[in-house]
């Protein structure tokens, strides 16, 4: 997805030159309707600047979700949205870290990560695919789909085909995922009818060869197209990476007459159009979009096109990614829901964009739709107030003595979570953090100073620097920096986002040095071996648990708006994260996470000493 701030201006931007002589696709004639994915093979073609089913023209009326993106129990719910509103294929990303967690550790089953099964899903309500596996996807997603333990090599250089360490791991995750592609493909009876190369490579490098280079990788593993290629017009005039004989997707564009002659003659179309926008930590609202004029125009040409997206989802665990300028400044983390302000909300449940759109869609059509499934049942969760039960500080694993900071990465191997640095001081002064990455509170002899931030936005200034108390003449005091990171920068070349401290940590400028840090990664492993709070806590860093007592079972909006900082697990499922800034104050908890009778709430809040009222809701908002 391209981040480029006038963007959304393009959601409302008229189609460029209806009339420029650029033949769009066309709707095959209503007497014989397109051919739907049967099981049999079908023959997808980029012929004549058209895509062709079969030997006719034919026009992608595409669709976005990410299968890790959406329980698996609601994925033929999402699916059959997708269709009832007039949709012929679906846009799949392929997150690679979501299936790689360390080198040669792939888990392509559990949870929401069975991609192979989506897909079957799709043909089975006879929809085609549109597969986009990377190995970058952006997505807002972290890392932009990358695997974060690449990171802990210190010279990496991701997205760069002469980086060995990085290549290596792209042929694993090739040589893993290509197989349960290739008979998934169209021609051998799936629904994939194309398989796009990378993504948005424009907006990061110039190297064409690199995209040669995943394309020739595909193809050895028995996958040989047709492919695509997904960016924004005006990089792709810049940097000149169009991949010779692929369809070629505008992002956020629709001057056909500008691109067509980059791509010859295979087909221009809208790869992605944005009928909503994300929304990052600290916005004033949740980001909306208005797509309906420019969605008019493209049904009345008979251009393809696909929506980013149709419906969202959530940013489970630590999926949720970050944008920031190419110098690492301006630092956006995006928030857990995934809303998007797309046509299927978050729960499955039809918008009004929905409606709208597929009354358009409908009238362009010479059958009827199907009706919309219902969305799932919603439930409302009584109040309750989650109690102390564990601190952080009880809990530190053993500590490695470092000289200076290092990034979570390479001193633990730790993708996510938190790091604690420890440190006697014999004075006070002004403490300075350089490469805070994100957020730290900063105690001494466990009074809480103050917290510091990496994000600025308006009434959130980006801090640095702490004053820490002086001490008496000859006494010392425990400095302690707690440090929470958001999701790695997925965007740009900022693509060396590395978590911690990353940088020097100095007291009135002078630099510090010989410190005890405690790798936490917040995973399941450690959080089975909290040990339980032995007296009344005064020192914030603490985990919070109740119990939900539920006699039905439905979606719910947990509501953490009398929180201030952290995530939020049921049944030892990570929701997410959640921050008193907004927009977001409730957290999706989808009903196959819950159970009946009792729930485990886990809470850790970085600031909260107490525990607060929390609820839940059958909405996002409102």
């Amino acid at each position: 997805m391209l981040r480029r701030d006038f963007l959304r201006l393009s959601l409302l931007a008229p189609l460029a030159a209806a009339a420029t002589g650029v033949r769009a696709d066309v709707v095959t004639s209503p007497d014989r309707l397109p051919p739907l994915p049967d099981g049999k093979p079908h023959r997808f073609e980029l012929s004549g600047r058209q895509f062709l089913l079969d030997g006719r023209p034919f026009q992608i009326r595409s669709g976005e979700m990410h299968p890790i993106r959406i329980p698996a129990e609601y994925w033929r719910q999402r699916i059959r949205m997708a269709k009832a509103m007039g949709l012929n294929t679906i846009a799949v990303y392929v997150m690679w870290n979501a299936l790689e967690s360390e080198p040669g550790v792939f888990d392509l089953k559990s949870g929401s990560r069975d991609f192979a099964r989506f897909i079957a899903l799709c043909r089975e309500e006879g929809l085609w695919v549109y597969l986009r596996p990377g190995p970058y996807v952006c997505a807002e997603w972290d890392f932009g789909g990358l695997p974060p333990y690449l990171l802990r090599e210190p010279d990496i250089r991701v997205r760069d085909r002469h980086d060995a360490h990085y290549m290596q791991a792209v042929r694993r995750y090739l040589d893993t995922v290509a197989p349960l592609i290739a008979p998934l493909m169209a021609k051998q009876g799936g629904p994939i009818l194309m398989l796009q190369v990378e993504n948005e490579y424009a907006s990061f490098g110039h190297d064409l060869d690199y995209l040669k280079l995943l394309q020739s990788m595909w193809r050895e593993r028995g996958i040989d197209g047709p492919f695509s290629i997904s960016d924004g017009l005006g990089q792709l005039q810049k940097q000149h990476t169009y991949l010779p004989g692929a369809a070629l997707g505008l992002d956020g564009d629709t001057d056909f007459a500008a691109a067509q002659p980059i791509a010859g003659e295979c087909p221009v179309w809208v790869g992605e159009g944005y009928p909503g926008w994300l929304t990052h930590w600290g916005d004033a609202a949740f980001a909306r979009g208005d797509y309906a004029d420019t969605l008019r125009q493209l049904l009345e040409q008979g251009r393809s096109f696909n929506l980013y997206v149709v419906h969202g989802g959530s940013n489970f665990g630590f999926g949720a990614g970050a944008n920031a300028h190419g110098d690492y400044s301006n630092f956006e983390p995006v928030i857990t829901s995934y809303d998007y302000g797309a046509p299927i909300n978050e729960r499955g449940e039809a918008t009004a964009d929905y409606h709208r759109f597929r009354g358009m869609i409908e009238a362009h059509l010479k059958h009827p739709l199907p009706a919309p499934p219902p969305a799932p049942p919603a439930i409302r969760i009584a109040a309750v107030t989650p109690q102390p039960y564990a601190s952080l500080w009880d809990n530190l694993p053993a500590p490695k003595t470092v000289e200076r900071p290092q990034s979570n990465e390479q001193l633990f191997a730790q993708d996510h979570g938190l790091v604690v640095y420890r440190k006697r001081l014999r004075a006070g002064g002004q403490l300075s953090i350089d490469g805070l990455r994100d957020y730290a509170t900063v105690s001494s002899d466990g009074r809480y100073l103050d917290y510091l931030s990496r994000v600025r936005k308006p009434g959130l200034h980006e801090r640095a620097e702490v004053a820490v108390p002086a001490l008496a003449h000859g006494s010392e005091a425990e400095l302690a920096i707690l440090v929470d990171s958001f999701g790695h920068v997925g965007y740009g070349p900022a693509m060396a986002d590395r978590k911690g401290i990353v940088g020097e940590i100095s007291l009135d400028g002078h630099m510090l040095r010989d410190w005890q840090a405690h790798g936490i990664p917040l995973d399941e492993a450690w959080l089975a071996g909290l040990h339980p709070l032995a007296q009344a806590p005064t020192r914030p860093g603490l985990f919070f648990r109740a119990s939900l007592k539920l006699d039905q079972l439905g979606d719910s909006y947990l509501d953490m708006s009398a929180w201030d900082k952290g995530y939020v697990w049921v049944n030892r499922h990570l929701l997410g994260r959640y921050w008193r800034i907004g927009p977001q104050q409730r957290l999706f908890c989808p009903a196959s996470w819950l159970r009946k009778g009792d729930n485990e709430l886990l809470v850790f809040d970085l600031h909260r000493t107490e525990g607060a009222p929390l609820q839940g809701f059958e909405r996002l908002s409102g």
